[in-house]
């Protein structure tokens, strides 16, 4: 999505069936909406565009739907799960109803320290409780609205957060893609004490871009600078597995498809890849004694999995040279700040370097805005 260009792709026939010139400028996002029949689109050129996908496939498709104008540049866009109502991102924090021109309010919390760069890069919609979602920007900042209130909390992170998504299955598991190689999971009923963050999900080498959670809410995946794609347990804290090839470049976006059995990602190399949720599941028609034989194997992997050869089988992933030593590297660096932080507190007076658990470290501190001004309603 970092071209001029939409393009429709029927997967099962490796096809593109549609390509307009939908922007003009960069498009920063798409997102469907909730009926299958539509999606959005938007771009440099600060226009909310709207298509048709039945329209696509005709001779008019090169015309959109419906489009909205924005007085500064969008760069994220997410739709309402029911409702006909989506929200936009950069300068401010819109949310539109689809029926009008104008939007119906705009989230604009910035503080005066923050303004000159708090452009947003990510929001989304929260698919459980449709009234909430989350925003991220360049000032470090996750921010969580409330469209039925005027509060809001802003919690500050040490490093940019580029991408967020909500857990489909639980309403309060936030999680959210770092710049410093991380991903974090966090309990956004625990956003006022130390346990907000529950889990660090480790293994990537370089900035994390996008993630993507599977409709059953067990598992999500990942796409970073590294070049690599990682899948994650949602309550573990290494990659089940990690998919990577010689000529994929950067990830910049990834998707979990919804009937759980395929991912799709973009990269810098203009391609775009589908893969396996399983790697090593069999596609198409099986036998019942291939069934049988499968589910005996799974068995017996699990009656197991706690033999040492065994699980390190399991967990043994082959990893491209340069993710290898660059993780490597990454444990020289993490082995020496550790051994230098116990030599400061060796060497301080009792008590004046204190413990910093690592699910805080991230952390630099949480903000409660319900004393700032709430949304302003149609400022248009």
């Amino acid at each position: 999505m970092t071209s001029t260009r939409l393009k429709l792709w029927d997967i099962s026939k490796m096809r593109c069936d549609w390509t307009v010139q939908a922007h003009k400028g960069q498009i920063w996002s798409l997102v469907a909406a909730p009926d299958g029949a539509s999606f959005f689109s938007v771009g440099n050129d600060k226009t909310v565009k709207r298509w048709s996908l039945q329209q696509s496939l005709e001779e008019n498709g090169d015309l959109p739907v419906d489009t909205w104008m924005c007085d500064s540049i969008v760069t994220g866009i997410t739709h309402h799960r029911y409702r006909n109502e989506f929200i936009t991102c950069g300068e401010r924090v819109l949310l539109w109803d689809a029926n009008t021109k104008s939007p119906k309010s705009s989230y604009d919390w910035s503080t005066s320290s923050d303004r000159n760069d708090a452009s947003v890069v990510s929001v989304k919609f929260n698919p459980v409780e449709t009234d909430l979602f989350a925003s991220s920007d360049h000032a470090n900042n996750i921010v969580l609205y409330d469209t039925r209130a005027k509060e809001v909390k802003k919690l500050k992170m040490t490093l940019r957060v580029n991408a967020l998504a909500w857990n489909p299955m639980e309403a309060f598991i936030l999680t959210a893609a770092s710049e410093d190689y991380n991903v974090y999971s966090f309990d956004i009923r625990n956003m006022n004490n130390n346990n907000r963050v529950i889990t660090i999900h480790q293994g990537h080498t370089s900035a994390v871009i996008d993630l993507h959670y599977a409709p059953t809410g067990c598992e999500f995946c990942t796409g970073s600078y590294d070049r690599s794609v990682r899948i994650f347990r949602t309550h573990e804290a290494r990659s089940r597995d990690v998919y990577h090839t010689k000529r994929m470049f950067k990830v910049g976006c990834v998707l979990w498809s919804g009937d759980n059995k395929y991912i799709v990602s973009g990269s810098s190399d203009h391609n775009a890849r589908v893969w396996k949720a399983v790697s090593n599941e069999k596609m198409g028609i099986m036998r019942p004694r291939e069934h049988a034989a499968i589910n005996y194997s799974e068995e017996l992997k699990r009656k197991f999995s706690k033999f040492p050869q065994i699980s390190r089988i399991a967990r043994h992933r082959h990893l491209p040279k340069h993710i290898y030593h660059a993780k490597k590297e990454l444990h020289i660096i993490k082995e020496s700040r550790a051994r230098k932080e116990a030599n400061l507190r060796k060497r301080s007076k009792p008590g004046s370097v204190p413990y910093v658990p690592a699910r805080q470290k991230p952390v630099v501190g949480l903000q409660d805005e319900a004393d700032m001004p709430g949304p302003s309603q149609g400022f248009w």
